[in-house]
């Protein structure tokens, strides 16, 4: 009962609306990470849909970086469902693979880009405001470059959102957004199993993309 009461206690003055739409931006993030995890392409639709309820979400408790993340997600959304489904042959779609050191270099650039880019918005719009701006500015940069990641279908992806997830489930905890601290506590989970599982299937092209 005590843990429902905690789970609820931060809802009583939210609008019915919002409550609903977290509830339903959840359970799509995650079947998009499940997908994901099973080398679904079905990671994508369910993926685009979640990220926009979170904008929606998002932008109303001012995390500026989590906006701009679920609103890079839906782009690269689309790019990965292209990239996804390049074909190798008649046959077989493109496989998992590990990231190069020109990947790499461009992982970097990414993060770098991020950051700054972050900051930037952060202090135009003058919604910095203590340490919580600071470790938001550092997930979106994160998550910035596991997505890319994710969309080429490289294993390392992986690795950037179990560091990601780890750092926002005290952010979403602060926050008293206890579902999608939840959610980031399940998507940890989820990445590590989902590592090993990529880890099996490096470099062996799948004839399906519906698994």
């Amino acid at each position: 009962m005590e843990v429902v009461d905690i789970l609820s206690k931060p809802y009583q003055n939210t609008p019915l609306l919002f409550v609903i739409l977290e509830a339903i931006g959840v359970v799509f993030g995650l079947l998009s990470v499940i997908f994901s995890k099973r080398d679904n392409i079905l990671v994508f639709p369910t993926g685009m849909i979640s990220t926009l309820i979170f904008v929606y979400i998002l932008w109303k408790y001012q995390l500026i970086g989590d906006v701009m993340i679920n609103s890079y997600y839906f782009i690269m959304s689309i790019y990965g469902w292209y990239i996804w489904t390049r074909k190798v042959d008649t046959t077989n779609f493109i496989p998992i693979t590990k990231t190069n050191f020109v990947e790499y270099k461009k992982v970097a650039l990414l993060f770098s880009f991020a950051t700054v880019f972050t900051l930037s918005v952060y202090f135009y719009f003058n919604k910095w405001e203590n340490w919580i701006s600071g470790i938001d500015v550092l997930t979106t940069a994160i998550f910035f470059a596991g997505m890319w990641l994710m969309a080429k279908k490289k294993l390392e992806n992986w690795i950037f959102w179990i560091v990601g997830d780890l750092i926002s489930i005290p952010l979403y905890v602060y926050k008293e957004l206890y579902l999608s601290a939840l959610q980031y506590f399940i998507f940890t989970i989820i990445a590590i199993i989902a590592y090993q599982e990529w880890k099996r299937k490096l470099n062996k092209p799948q004839a399906e993309l519906l698994k």
